[in-house]
C-alpha cells in the first residue's frame, strides 16, 4: 500500500462520524470510499456531504465492500460488538470508537475475532494519540517527576439530558462512565497500568444509569487516582499527575490538551505546548495517521493503542459499573470482579 491512499468506510452517520470524516479530507493520503448506515436515506445524504462515492442502507454491505482497507464504527457504544464484530468477521480492518465496547466480555470476544482473522483493530482513543498527551506521558516514564504518587482526571458537562437521551438511555450504554470516564481511567492507566483495587461512588438517574461517578483507583506501588466523571455538571475536565519530585498539570479539555506546565522540584514551571507542524490536537487526524501507518505496515495492533490495554479498561469500567451498580439490558454472566 506504500504510496496509495488508504481507502476508509465510515459505519454510521452521527456526528462523530461526520467529525472524523471532516478530519480525514485533510489527510491528502486518506480517502473516504464509503458510508453505511441502517438508514439507506441517511448513508444517501452523508455521501453527498462529504462527496463518498458508496452508500449502503445496511451495515453487512459495507463490512463485504473489498475496496475498503478499514472501517470507522462510530455507532452508539452498544452496537460496536455487532458492528465492529460483523467488519471483522468479514475481513476488515477497524478503528473503533470509544468507549470499545459496553463490557469486557465483548471486548474480548472483537480482540480474539480480529486476531483469529489477523485483521488490524483499535479502539479510537484518540487521547493516547495526541502529541502533547504522549510527551506528557514519556516525561513520567522517564522520571522526570519521580515516582507517582497521585493521578487526577474529571471530564463532566451540564446537559440537561432527557430520560430518552442515549446518555440516559440503559439500552444505549448510558451514563457518565462509560462515555466520559472512559478518558480519566484511560489516562490513569496510560501512566500506571491497570489497577489493584478500585472503589466508586455513584448517583443514579431513574432509568439506572449514573448521573455522576467518583472513583478511587489504587496501585500495588502506592499510588492512588481520584477520578471524576459526570452528565450533570461542567467540571473542569483538568488532569494531573503528581510524583516524588514534581507534578504535571493539563489543562481545561486535557483528553485533547494543547499544553500543560511540568513543575519539578527546584526548576522554575516549564509549559510545553503543541508543535503546530503536527496540526490541531483537538481533532482525530492523529489516530487515524496511526491507523493508516499501522495499516500500511501489515500490523494487527498499535503500539500507541494496544488491544490488551484496552481490555484493562474495559475491566477497570467492568469493575466500576459492578460497585455502583449499573447493568444495561441484556448483560448476562457473573458479576464483574476488581482488577486482578
Amino acid at each position: 500500500m506504500a504510496g496509495e491512499p488508504v481507502r476508509w468506510g465510515i459505519l454510521a452517520t452521527g456526528g462523530i462520524a461526520a467529525a472524523f470524516t471532516a478530519d480525514l479530507a485533510d489527510l491528502p493520503d486518506a480517502e473516504v470510499v464509503a458510508v453505511a448506515s441502517r438508514s439507506a436515506e441517511s448513508a444517501r445524504i452523508f455521501a453527498e456531504r462529504f462527496g463518498i462515492p458508496r452508500a449502503y442502507g445496511d451495515w453487512d454491505a459495507l463490512a463485504r465492500d473489498a475496496d475498503i482497507d478499514v472501517v470507522y464504527v462510530a455507532t452508539p457504544h452498544s452496537a460496536h460488538r455487532a458492528a465492529a464484530g460483523l467488519c471483522l468477521e468479514a475481513g476488515r480492518n477497524v478503528l473503533c470508537e470509544k468507549p470499545f465496547t459496553l463490557n469486557l466480555r465483548e471486548a474480548e470476544e472483537l480482540v480474539a475475532l480480529a486476531r483469529r482473522s489477523g485483521s488490524f483493530l483499535m479502539e479510537a482513543m484518540w487521547m493516547y494519540c495526541n502529541p502533547v498527551i504522549r510527551r506528557a506521558a514519556a516525561l513520567v516514564r522517564d522520571g522526570a517527576i519521580g515516582e507517582v504518587r497521585a493521578v487526577q482526571a474529571d471530564f463532566g458537562i451540564s446537559g440537561p439530558f432527557s430520560p430518552s437521551h442515549r446518555l440516559r438511555d440503559p439500552a444505549q450504554g448510558g451514563g457518565a462512565l462509560l462515555d466520559l470516564g472512559v478518558y480519566p481511567v484511560s489516562f490513569a492507566q496510560l501512566l500506571l497500568g491497570e489497577p489493584s483495587d478500585l472503589t466508586a461512588q455513584a448517583v443514579l438517574s431513574a432509568e439506572g444509569v449514573d448521573l455522576q461517578t467518583s472513583a478511587l483507583l489504587s496501585w500495588d506501588t502506592g499510588a492512588q487516582a481520584l477520578l471524576h466523571c459526570s452528565i450533570v455538571g461542567d467540571s473542569p475536565r483538568t488532569a494531573s499527575v503528581t510524583g516524588s519530585r514534581g507534578r504535571i498539570e493539563l489543562p481545561h479539555s486535557f483528553f485533547h490538551a494543547d499544553r500543560f506546565v511540568l513543575h519539578r522540584d527546584g526548576h522554575a514551571p516549564e509549559e510545553f505546548t503543541a508543535d503546530p507542524a503536527d496540526g490541531r490536537v483537538d481533532s482525530f487526524r492523529h489516530e487515524a495517521l496511526e491507523v493508516m501507518r499501522a495499516v500500511r505496515a501489515g500490523e494487527t495492533e498499535s503500539p500507541m493503542v494496544p488491544l490488551d490495554g484496552t481490555l484493562a479498561v474495559m475491566r477497570t469500567l467492568d469493575a466500576l459499573r459492578e460497585r455502583i451498580g449499573v447493568r444495561y439490558p441484556g448483560e448476562t454472566g457473573e458479576p464483574a470482579l476488581a482488577p486482578a
